[in-house]
């Protein structure tokens, strides 16, 4: 099977194409800089994989999905799936939408999760296809387009924003997280990775997210309201109010309470070890 990745000189796009070799697959890629073009890909591959930034999307699936045929697949990595789904469904290829929940730093696909969105394809050919990566140990979670992008406007537009605006708020009252470091404890020190995980990466990735999904700003709102809510109760000195806002949340969160108390706990101990 010949597999074409475009933006395959990315890093996404090179850790696919080990998962593509891996499986024993042939692997040709498309860059800014290779002599092969998507055009080319488009022409010779059984499967065509588009990963390229989300705002480059919708226009490189627009420049390949009229070129191929009904035998070819054609992919995605997007990380939000309504509108590159409606793209590519506009091919006469069978599509299939995916979306890796790990960054291309991961050792490989062993309990890593994919969500995939299929499109037009017949349930032999999807499933054929997925065995690709759960051969490998992936974990693969089935949804549609509109869910996918739903529950990603928590999933990543929720707290990628929350934790930048740890950062932002930190930096507006001048404190760096050089002047907590003696003060810190297991939790903050975990809260202080993710934000610094966040702050090494690419603004454009989450800046694509937040933007281009469209669920994101009821969500935001949503956030907004609650802050302002919990900052009324703080100020105020409402101790009941906060206390009520707080048992609300736990019982919304139900069960998942303790499972979360002994994984971070597993952590902490980790952190300790070291």
């Amino acid at each position: 099977m010949l597999v074409g990745i475009i933006g395959g000189t990315g890093k996404m796009g090179k850790f696919f194409r080990g998962v593509f070799e891996r499986a024993g697959c042939r692997v040709l890629v498309s860059g800014r800089n290779t002599p092969l073009t998507p055009r080319d890909l488009a022409a010779r591959c059984d499967i065509v994989m588009v990963s390229v930034p989300i705002r480059e999307t919708g226009n490189m699936i627009g420049v390949v999905a009229p070129l191929l045929m009904e035998r070819q697949i054609l992919c995605d990595l997007t990380s939000l799936k309504t509108d590159p789904m409606k793209a590519m469904l506009a091919s006469r290829a069978q599509v299939i939408g995916l979306h890796p929940m790990f960054g291309p730093s991961v050792p490989g696909l062993a309990g890593q999760t994919i969500i995939v969105t299929p499109g037009r394809c017949d349930e032999g050919t999807l499933r054929s296809f997925l065995a690709l990566f759960e051969r490998q140990g992936a974990r693969i979670t089935r949804t549609t387009p509109e869910e996918h992008d739903r529950v990603m406007a928590v999933v990543q537009g929720l707290t990628h924003f929350v934790t930048l605006g740890i950062a932002d708020t930190m930096r507006r009252v001048g404190v760096s997280p050089g002047q907590t470091e003696e003060f810190m404890s297991p939790v903050y020190r975990m809260e202080m990775g993710l934000v610094g995980r966040l702050l090494s990466q690419e603004p454009a990735l989450y800046s694509d997210m937040l933007r281009f999904n469209p669920f994101v700003p009821a969500v935001l709102k949503a956030c907004e309201e609650a802050i302002s809510d919990l900052g009324r109760a703080v100020g105020q000195g409402e101790g009941t109010r906060f206390e009520e806002i707080f048992r609300m949340d736990a019982e919304h969160f139900g069960e998942y309470r303790e499972r979360a108390a002994k994984e971070t706990d597993d952590l902490i101990a980790s952190m300790v070890k070291r």
